[in-house]
């Protein structure tokens, strides 16, 4: 097994929990889940399911460059929803996001997110 590797940045926001933003393992980076957290002020940004996915991907990608990696490299997503009626909003961000790139995907409502926030999402990212 190779070493387990850090990964953090300031441009995403500081785990609120006992957690890394990520970590890279065995040639991939697993990313931890991203909320709508403004990284500077560390609030949750402010307006609906559009502004709040817009903000996790701006976190997400900051993560996943400061890996090394790539949105292009990523493998494998799983969003977390509180509504499935938000699905095809998020679904357009996502979508813009990624452009061409397609990773897996798992979408799933649950009851409820850190912070009472509309989405999180989570990656597997290929390393650089």
């Amino acid at each position: 097994m190779s070493s387990l590797e850090i990964v953090s940045t300031s441009n995403a926001p500081a785990a609120i929990g006992p957690y890394q933003q990520a970590i890279k393992a065995n040639g991939f980076v697993f990313v931890s889940g991203c909320i709508p957290l403004d990284p500077a002020s560390m609030e949750i940004v402010a307006g609906g399911i559009d502004e709040q996915t817009t903000q996790v991907f701006k976190n997400l990608r900051a993560v996943v460059e400061a890996s090394g990696s790539s949105m292009d490299k990523v493998v494998k997503t799983t969003v977390f929803l509180k509504s499935m009626n938000d699905f095809a909003a998020m679904n357009q961000i996502y979508s813009k996001s990624f452009g061409d790139h397609k990773p897996a995907r798992s979408a799933v409502e649950v009851s409820r997110l850190p912070k009472d926030v509309l989405v999180e999402v989570e990656c597997i990212a290929l390393a650089s």
